[in-house]
């Protein structure tokens, strides 16, 4: 149902909209149906996962066939928290859950595709963590001396390399530090606009998820890149 209605939005306006297809996991074979069918059928520009799925990472083995399929077909995954707090009562139990809980799945996500080597193993797969992966950006240098041991050198790269093949979206709430801290250690390549939509409409107007960045002082071209064209780029649309 949900599907349908995004694909009969992008549909009634093909120049503004464009939809992912959502996985009915934790049902492999259903999902990979409805994969097919999103692209095959709706038009789908992209697959939609949620970063838990019933109290499981979906970087969990269970969910290999998912990836080998995306991969199969080049496919872009954009992944969202599930708002569990990573399911800790130290940010559950203290009233954390959305606020810090979701920047901890984002980092969670990336952190389970780096151990599992996803990336590595379905090189065509093409990722968009929101949020700007939370607190990944400063964590790169930590996990490459300490992150690297603790997976027991079994990597075939540093943590951070992995970590920057990924494309970021741009939402922070509008915060400086953050932003310039996931373009410092990720590159202008590799972040993309998110909205966050309807959900920051609650603490900021939709217009302002995009305006901070063009307040940032930044070079006109990288201000371009980020809110255009790496987007552009990423999805094969016209500039």
């Amino acid at each position: 149902m949900l599907n349908d209605g995004y694909a009969d939005l992008a549909h009634r306006y093909p120049a503004r909209i464009s939809s992912y297809v959502v996985l009915p996991l934790p049902h492999i074979d259903a999902s990979l149906r409805e994969m097919e069918r999103g692209f095959e059928q709706l038009g789908c520009v992209g697959v939609n996962m949620n970063i838990v799925c019933l109290g499981r990472s979906i970087g969990d083995e269970a969910f290999e066939p998912i990836y080998a399929e995306m991969n199969r077909r080049g496919a872009i995954l954009f992944v969202h928290p599930a708002g569990t707090g990573i399911q800790s009562p130290l940010i559950n139990d203290w009233k954390y859950r959305a606020s810090v809980g979701t920047s901890l799945e984002d980092a969670s996500f990336v952190l389970h595709m780096i151990a599992r080597r996803i990336p590595h193993r379905y090189p065509n797969i093409k990722f968009i963590v929101p949020h700007l992966g939370g607190p990944i950006p400063m964590l790169l240098n930590r996990l490459d001396k300490q992150g690297l041991r603790e997976q027991g050198g079994n990597l075939p790269e540093l943590p951070s390399v992995t970590a920057k093949k990924f494309h970021y979206d741009t939402v922070c709430y509008g915060s400086k530090a953050a932003f310039t801290c996931a373009l410092e250690a990720f590159g202008a390549d590799h972040l993309v606009t998110g909205s966050d939509y309807p959900v920051l409409q609650d603490w900021e107007e939709y217009r302002e998820t995009f305006a901070y960045i063009e307040r940032l002082g930044l070079d006109q071209s990288v201000t371009d890149k980020i809110l255009h064209h790496n987007a552009q780029h990423l999805f094969g649309f016209a500039h």
